[in-house]
């Protein structure tokens, strides 16, 4: 038995963030100049009391606008934007959703890299006869955690849900994946406080950084540098090592499809395993980075829009937070 990725739908909150609204928040700055670098025009933020569940439920409705809602028979949910500390929120998914009790339900803590995680496991629990159709469901909700006054992830994130079928067939198109970690690196995007480590703290110092940023140990913080230069040097000899895998040379992938963490870093990782601009999707003007939900955004986006032949070879690489990161190679359907 093999698996596939069936169908995706995505869903973004109503309210937007321009960059001529950054650029009058923050006058100083020059975003004509990021949208040129970085690549992002428009980013959406969830209402104050809009959750990642409320994201996830909508973008599930409108793939169920195109599949049986009845055929799945489980959840796997991947946010770092919980409902609740306790429960697991694919349990109030399931709830909401409707679904029979016979479907099983997790979560899992990942992001950026948590949309290929997700695809590895759907298949692992589809080639064992464990689960037949498996809703993978993406959904964060970062602006609530980014410091008002911090520039630079403002400019950055944005929120965003996906849900994905991952199914299964009989001829396999999602084939081998390869993962990594280094946790030595998990202050380089993290929230300190809030969680069992270190309280949520009303009186929270604020920490000033680049230039002009602001946040506090409650807030999200970003070692921008630092985390280019993990991308820099780590994703690219990792994509050599998934296409050896797979028993493929670049030549052999239709499409390249990253985590759409910001252009200039997509493009120097592109240069660096010599990939034509042609073979590399870009994706980043509308909706900015939605941390697990930028791949299965942009590959809906590329199948729906770009695709050439009704089947594509696509490398997909997720990476970030954590430190962690993961890769693999799937074959796409054309308009999923």
């Amino acid at each position: 038995m093999g698996a596939k990725i069936e169908a995706i739908a995505y869903y973004y909150p109503k309210n937007t963030l321009t960059n001529q609204d950054l650029k009058e928040l923050y006058p100083g700055y020059d975003f004509q100049r990021f949208e040129e670098k970085v690549g992002i025009k428009t980013r959406y933020i969830a209402d104050e009391y809009e959750t990642a569940l409320d994201l996830a439920y909508q973008a599930s409705l409108s793939l169920f606008e195109r599949i049986d809602k009845d055929r799945i028979d489980f959840i796997l949910y991947c946010t770092q934007s919980p409902e609740y500390i306790i429960p697991s929120t694919a349990c109030l998914l399931q709830k909401r959703l409707d679904f029979g009790s016979h479907v099983g339900a997790f979560d899992f803590n990942l992001g950026c890299s948590g949309f290929v995680y997700g695809i590895s496991m759907a298949k692992a629990f589809i080639n064992s006869g464990q689960a037949k159709n498996v809703l993978l469901v993406t959904t964060d909700t970062y602006s609530k955690y980014v410091h008002p006054h911090d520039r630079s992830s403002r400019s950055i994130f944005g929120d965003g849900a996906a849900a994905t079928l991952v199914t299964s067939s009989e001829v396999e198109q999602i084939f081998t994946f390869k993962f990594g970690t280094d946790g030595e690196g998990h202050d380089k995007l993290i929230i300190r406080n809030g969680a069992t480590r270190h309280k949520y703290d009303q009186n929270a110092e604020e920490h000033h950084y680049g230039r002009g940023n602001v946040y506090t140990d409650n807030n999200l913080y970003m070692n921008g540098p630092e985390v280019f230069r993990f991308t820099s040097s780590v994703i690219p000899p990792f994509v050599e090592k998934v296409l050896a895998e797979n028993n493929m040379r670049k030549k052999d992938i239709d499409q390249y499809v990253f985590h759409q963490a910001n252009a200039y870093m997509l493009n120097q990782m592109r240069r660096t395993l010599g990939i034509d601009a042609s073979k590399f999707y870009i994706d980043l003007a509308n909706g900015g980075n939605t941390v697990s939900s930028t791949i299965p955004i942009a590959l809906k986006n590329y199948s729906d829009n770009c695709m050439h032949k009704q089947q594509e070879t696509v490398l997909i690489c997720g990476f970030g937070v954590g430190l962690s990161w993961a890769g693999g190679v799937i074959t796409l359907d054309k308009g999923i």
